[in-house]
């Protein structure tokens, strides 16, 4: 993919197409650490979320765990109990 180096305001931004965002696994909003290799810009998503899967939490819950109510308190402005 061609694309230019781009002047948004006091910025610079590079357009990327959707089918590269696909591609890297990359989403609109995601952090990604930007660092220049061997004169190379390079581009990488920060991996944050998705090192545990929710099935591998669950499995670490004690069997006899169970969730109890708790109490707020009264609605202090248009919250609905």
């Amino acid at each position: 993919m061609v694309t230019k180096i781009q002047k948004w305001g006091n910025s610079q931004g590079l357009r990327v197409s959707r089918d590269v965002l696909e591609k890297a696994h990359v989403a609109v909003g995601d952090a990604v650490e930007v660092s220049v290799q061997k004169g190379a810009i390079l581009v990488q998503p920060v991996r944050v979320r998705g090192k545990y899967s929710l099935r591998q939490l669950v499995a670490q819950m004690p069997k006899n765990y169970r969730p109890s109510r708790e109490e707020w308190g009264k609605a202090v402005g248009k919250e609905a109990w």
